[in-house]
């Protein structure tokens, strides 16, 4: 099958469906050891997608703009299934949406129920499909077996309007949230990226309370938070695809992962505000974590930083099986491929 190239902007406009292609399941593409990344997997399943957020990483990396869905499940299953069998002690995290919204297809290509039913059977591996968007209708009568996490990507009102061109409006991502949550799926909880504007701090605390008036903390599998950030080349095509753009205006500096961010101490600052926050409606047992942070940044927020990455996705498996019975009660040693030990 030969696929026309487009631009990113212009690959928005149609789906392909496209075959299986080498290998499509590996660590998030994020990853550095300098910063402490919670070690997921992604599948590669979906490229591109049909919003247009101004601060999105695709359009500094996407070559071929054309948005595409992998249509063989079955071949990727089959990967998947080979790769996790290799460690049947661990629980593995894996997510579609490195490259695209993991929803926002779905009434187009089913991938994502397809995906949702293969993993309902397999026991060491959990899937999540995170998105932008409300399309959760197909996959609410599906017997998921609490083996899929749908998680939404979230930021204020304001953010949504000036920066999420084309995504759901929150009040429509969070009836979204609240069906799934009925419907018995693991909810999970992105505030990534966060970004500095005037009345940030009243806008995140509005969006937290308006969360947890639409689903319990009890049904929260994981919280992530982040803060803006992108490769010095991308402020060029942020300015040139979004001329009336402020985002490249704000103070930042260059990280040892070559990825501008905002000040430390601002983004301590940040942090701290949304998870202090936050723990006014969660308990302990409600996992919160820093998504590509340095150890310092997470002492500053938390008081406290995992030793290793394989400690962090030690802390997920364990929590995983404590909350929800998923996968087996682990043990420190069968996270430890790479890192120190730790106690």
């Amino acid at each position: 099958m030969t696929f026309k190239t487009l631009n990113f902007k212009d690959g928005k406009k149609e789906v392909q469906m496209s075959p299986y292609k080498g290998e499509a399941m590996g660590p998030c593409a994020t990853f550095n050891r300098k910063y402490m990344c919670c070690n997921v997997h992604v599948l590669k399943s979906v490229h591109n997608c049909p919003f247009e957020c101004t601060y999105c990483f695709l359009q500094n990396y996407l070559t071929d703009g054309v948005t595409k869905s992998v249509d063989n499940i079955d071949t990727l299953m089959k990967e998947v299934r080979e790769k996790i069998s290799k460690e049947p002690q661990r629980l593995f995290r894996i997510g579609t949406w490195q490259l695209g919204d993991s929803l926002a297809l779905e009434d187009r290509t089913g991938q994502a129920a397809g995906l949702i039913q293969e993993f309902a059977g397999l026991k060491n591996a959990v899937l999540e499909l995170k998105t932008k968007s409300k399309c959760v209708d197909a996959v609410l009568p599906l017997d998921h077996r609490g083996k899929t996490v749908v998680s939404w990507s979230l930021n204020t009102e304001y953010i949504i309007k000036t920066e999420e061109h084309g995504t759901a409006p929150l009040e429509e991502r969070l009836h979204a949230m609240y069906k799934t949550a009925r419907a018995g799926y693991l909810i999970g909880l992105h505030f990534d990226p966060m970004i500095l504007h005037k009345g940030w701090a009243e806008g995140y605390e509005l969006l937290v309370k308006q969360i947890f008036n639409a689903v319990s903390p009890d049904q929260i599998a994981w919280i992530s938070i982040g803060s803006l950030r992108f490769n010095p080349e991308m402020k060029k095509k942020i300015e040139n695809n979004y001329p009336d753009n402020r985002l490249t205006c704000a103070e930042m500096v260059l990280g040892d992962d070559a990825k501008m961010r905002y000040v430390k101490p601002l983004r301590a600052n940040m942090y701290r505000h949304l998870y202090n926050t936050l723990r006014r409606h969660v308990s302990e047992a409600n996992l919160i974590y820093l998504c590509m942070e340095r150890w310092d940044v997470w002492d500053k927020v938390f008081g406290y930083h995992p030793d290793s990455i394989e400690h962090l996705d030690y802390l997920f498996a364990q929590m995983l099986c404590r909350r929800f019975g998923l996968g087996k009660d682990p043990h420190p040693r069968d996270f430890l491929s790479q890192a120190k030990a730790f106690s």
